[in-house]
């Protein structure tokens, strides 16, 4: 008979063929000093900054909350906000055709994208804002018809009083250089091998690049297109150079020229910029997160779901 304090499984720690479990690793978190010290550091500065805005006369905060919501700032920001999508949206057209024919086997249309970008992106965009103020001085008329022949339409430039449309044109036009290179990177970045199936299937290289190559390479295109975004709504405080002083910069400079009041004006106008600017990053976020969907291996919440009634079982998120 047997005694059950002495005998041992195979598998225990007592058996002679047996391998003891190993103890629980008693995991102790990394002490990291450094991070407090600088954390409270800056705080510290931080504060003091603060304290330090907040008590200076010379900001004059009663007449930064006077005008932060004042009717003239308002509709400075909406035309700012007008300035910035009608841009951009010329930007994004334009430099998609850019790079298209930057990426063409045609060597003449291959050297018209490399003159404009060469042009546009070597002169500064203030310089080009000027030139397009003075654009109703350079061409009184402009005569649309047959070259040598009868004319069709006259337009007289000077009678427009179109500041708006050509800063519209003047910042679409600059933005559409650089929009051309990113995306010409986000179709280099779509592999090679998805042209060649293309062109299997018996698609044109236009068909190719509409229905293959520009859709996998929106994930690439988004994130630099929401800085360019970003950056294009500050440009639009270079408009003055039209001049152009409906925009929100223009309208708190007209403000603080006849109050005097230059550095709460500033503060009101960096303010607006800065809210309009989250809100762009916030829809940058989304926006980035839907054409980068297929790229990460984690599943989310919906998918585990689905993934889970087609098994007929649970599935739970780690």
């Amino acid at each position: 008979m047997s005694d059950p304090k002495t005998d041992t499984a195979p598998g225990d720690p007592g058996h002679g063929g047996g391998l003891a479990e190993p103890e629980p690793i008693k995991a102790v978190p990394l002490r990291r000093p450094g991070r407090w010290i600088a954390a409270a550091f800056i705080l510290v500065l931080l504060g003091l900054f603060l304290y330090g805005a907040a008590t200076k006369e010379e900001y004059k905060w009663a007449t930064f909350g006077k005008y932060l919501f004042d009717k003239r700032i308002l509709n400075g920001a909406l035309v700012t906000l007008e300035l910035t999508v009608l841009a951009m949206a010329l930007a994004i057209i334009l430099g998609i055709v850019l790079a298209v024919m930057r990426l063409s086997p045609n060597p003449v249309l291959r050297s018209v994208s490399w003159v404009y970008l060469w042009i546009f992106r070597g002169t500064p965009v203030y310089v080009q804002l000027v030139f397009w103020g003075l654009f109703p001085s350079l061409y009184k008329h402009l005569v649309l018809g047959v070259p040598f022949g009868p004319s069709f339409v006259d337009f007289n430039v000077q009678e427009l009083q179109a500041a708006f449309l050509f800063a519209v044109i003047g910042l679409g036009l600059n933005e559409a250089a650089y929009m051309a290179e990113i995306v010409r990177a986000g179709i280099n970045s779509v592999g090679e091998g998805q042209r060649e199936a293309s062109v299997a299937l018996g698609m044109s290289w236009t068909q190719t690049m509409r229905r293959t190559v520009l859709p996998q390479a929106m994930r690439v295109i988004i994130p630099p297109t929401g800085n360019e975004l970003i950056g294009m709504l500050k440009t639009t405080s270079l408009v003055t150079a039209l001049p152009l002083t409906t925009d929100l910069y223009g309208r708190a400079r007209d403000i603080s020229s006849v109050n005097a009041q230059p550095v709460p004006l500033l503060l009101v106008t960096a303010a607006w910029y800065l809210a309009i600017t989250s809100v762009l990053m916030v829809g940058q976020f989304y926006l980035e997160r839907y054409y980068s969907r297929g790229i990460s291996r984690q599943l989310t919440a919906k998918q585990l779901q689905e993934l889970a009634d087609a098994q007929g079982g649970v599935v739970k998120a780690k």
